[in-house]
């Protein structure tokens, strides 16, 4: 198998590679520091038609497939992890779910501004909204509640961790109709922002992505119309878990990234440091150590490859894309403390960028799956 780029992958890799160089660098350290959303950055990615890049052209987006969204998820997490998960979320966990299971009428509604980016000039993404403060890597265990008063849900409850949180328009949000059928009592609602009654938390003082804005989101007494339901009655939670198969690729697109920037940036270092009279990348202590790093990172990057062409040739990806997210996650974390390895005293300081690295490769560890429910994913798989 052959993972050669076609043309147009190769120019959205260099014009996702060119945007990261020219848009996100600069300012990315503050970015960080202030925990400032990047809204420049993601206005422009609208621009260049990433915000929706997988979404058919009919209702916005760029129409492209998998493979190249997870090429410019690639260029711009080397950069910017901050931008880029704003991007995947809008990608992979809002638009390509309303595209797929969404009404004709939610899709020229929601759908069409969401994969611009905006909407009359203005910023218009979307937040997947599952999480809860009881209920994070069990999805099933839903609190927020969206009881059925027939033209409508009224909906209550708390959602915690939610990417996109104050920025969003709207909200794609998991909740429960009837609990005694369990999961599959569990709705997924189109949820606007401005509803009475949605109260946006405080912003997340986060260790790494700190640009991109986490918040709990409250929903006290809101009113959703019924069109506003994605599928049928208790398809919520088969929706959660689609989309967030679909998810993972993003994240583990994300993670690769971040590794491929840190091995990037070690490179680099490397040919300029010197030590007892040479530049340290002769040493061989640091020549074992990149070259595990670009073995581990061409590892991963198949993996991401190989789960994002199951998605485009409509086969089960499911297992694909927890091996990929798995491996990519954990080799960026590795990755990225390798990297402040290699920078010794300069590798802990905010100047040269790895130190930002290494706090942004821990959440993809966590977010949109663990990395232990990742590996009970391809378990049960392997039970079959």
């Amino acid at each position: 198998m052959y993972f050669d780029l076609n043309e147009e992958q190769l120019m959205i890799q260099q014009a996702a590679r060119d945007f990261a160089i020219t848009e996100c660098l600069s300012g990315v350290i503050e970015r960080d520091e202030k925990m400032i959303f990047p809204k420049e950055q993601i206005l422009k990615l609208a621009d260049l038609g990433f915000m929706g890049i997988m979404v058919n052209q009919k209702y916005g987006g760029a129409g492209m497939d998998t493979l190249s969204y997870v090429i410019a998820m690639e260029e711009i997490s080397k950069v910017d992890a901050s931008t880029s998960v704003c991007m995947s979320v809008n990608n992979s966990l809002v638009c390509w779910g309303l595209e797929r299971f969404g009404s004709e009428e939610q899709k020229v509604k929601y759908l069409t501004p969401l994969a611009q980016g905006k909407k009359d000039g203005e910023l218009y993404i979307g937040a997947f909204l599952l999480s809860e403060p009881e209920a994070g890597s069990d999805a099933t265990s839903q609190s927020t509640i969206a009881e059925d008063k027939g033209d409508y849900y009224l909906l209550n409850g708390t959602k915690n961790w939610i990417t996109n949180g104050s920025t969003a328009s709207v909200y794609v949000v998991m909740a429960q109709t009837d609990r005694s059928k369990g999961s599959r009592g569990i709705n997924a609602l189109i949820v606007e922002k401005n509803s009475p009654g949605v109260v946006v938390g405080a912003k997340e003082n986060k260790m790494g992505i700190r640009g991109s804005d986490t918040h709990s989101i409250q929903f006290n007494d809101v009113k959703v119309p019924k069109e506003n339901r994605i599928g049928a009655d208790g398809f919520g939670f088969k929706y959660a878990m689609q989309v967030l198969s679909g998810g993972r690729i993003g994240i583990a697109a994300q993670a690769l990234g971040i590794a491929a920037g840190a091995l990037e940036r070690s490179i680099n270092y490397a040919k300029e440091r010197k030590a007892f009279g040479q530049e340290i990348i002769h040493h061989q202590a640091i020549q074992f150590k990149l070259a595990d790093m670009a073995t581990r990172i061409e590892a991963a990057r198949l993996l991401v490859y190989k789960s994002a062409l199951d998605k485009d040739a409509d086969r089960d990806y499911t297992t694909s894309s927890a091996m990929a997210k798995v491996f990519a996650s954990e080799t960026a974390m590795w990755a990225a403390t390798e990297a402040v390895q290699i920078h010794g005293g300069y590798g802990y300081v905010k100047e040269y960028h790895v130190e930002r690295l290494m706090r942004d490769a821990k959440i993809t560890q966590i977010y949109e799956g663990t990395s232990e429910v990742q590996r009970i994913v391809i378990g049960r798989s392997l039970s079959k």
